[in-house]
């Protein structure tokens, strides 16, 4: 794909951009043995881009997917207990992708995993508060003064929760089927704030994070972001 040249060298990591329009005024970049002039665009892949008579560093491709994740699969790339990963899959991608964030081994819904370490710990953050919403069947009675303890502001470990987005889906013979939008990632939090108002979690699916949606994807199922969800995270295109 044709790109303005001073991009493909930024993207190199071989210099920022306003240094390679600097080195392309300078006559110091060749596309196929040519002086390049700026405005010039290239295609990477086909056209041999030389700086200083060298060519560009070599970038690995940058990959970014949405997985839903099964029930009884681990978020990990290996697990000593031999239980089954993440990993397996996504065994047809050559890239080495990672989890951003996790998902308990009991349960299920959207997983991003990309190569690109920067931005998964960027993601992986504690400032990083992006409202997390979790479809969960659970079972109980007395369900209006639960959810309502639901909906206040709660504690786990000491830590003072920003209050839940609690919506009733659908009643169901043993409980009820919520919709639950939290913004702190912290270790089984809607499982235990459910405990902790008197519901026990009998599935629960990760159905939206940020503006990433799971939508028809199946359990373990995988797909390429595409260039509106890139964005949303912080990528471009």
């Amino acid at each position: 794909m044709r790109e303005r040249l001073q991009k493909i060298i930024a993207a190199s990591g071989l210099m920022a951009r306003r240094k390679a329009e600097e080195a392309i005024e300078a006559g110091r970049v060749t596309v196929n043995g040519l002086p390049a002039a700026i405005g010039d665009s290239a295609d990477p892949e086909t056209d041999t881009i030389l700086v200083d008579g060298r060519a560009l560093p070599t970038v690995a491709r940058m990959v970014y997917i949405m997985l839903n994740k099964p029930r009884g699969v681990v978020t990990t790339l290996h697990d000593e207990k031999g239980r089954r990963d993440v990993s397996e899959l996504i065994r047809g991608l050559p890239e080495r992708l990672v989890p951003v964030g996790r998902l308990d081994m009991d349960s299920e819904g959207l997983l991003l995993m990309t190569n690109d370490g920067a931005l998964a710990n960027r993601l992986m953050h504690p400032s990083h508060e992006v409202e997390k919403c979790y479809r969960t069947w659970v079972r109980g009675t007395e369900l209006e003064e639960k959810l309502s303890l639901l909906r206040r502001p709660m504690e786990l470990d000491g830590y003072r929760l920003h209050p839940a987005r609690v919506e009733l889906l659908e009643k169901t013979p043993e409980g009820a089927v919520l919709e639950i939008s939290i913004h702190e990632g912290r270790n089984r939090q809607v499982r235990r704030m459910c405990e902790q108002a008197g519901l026990a979690v009998t599935r629960l699916c990760r159905v939206r994070e940020g503006a990433l949606r799971l939508g028809s994807l199946r359990p373990g199922q995988w797909r390429f972001l595409t260039d509106e969800e890139l964005r949303s995270i912080g990528v471009e295109p």
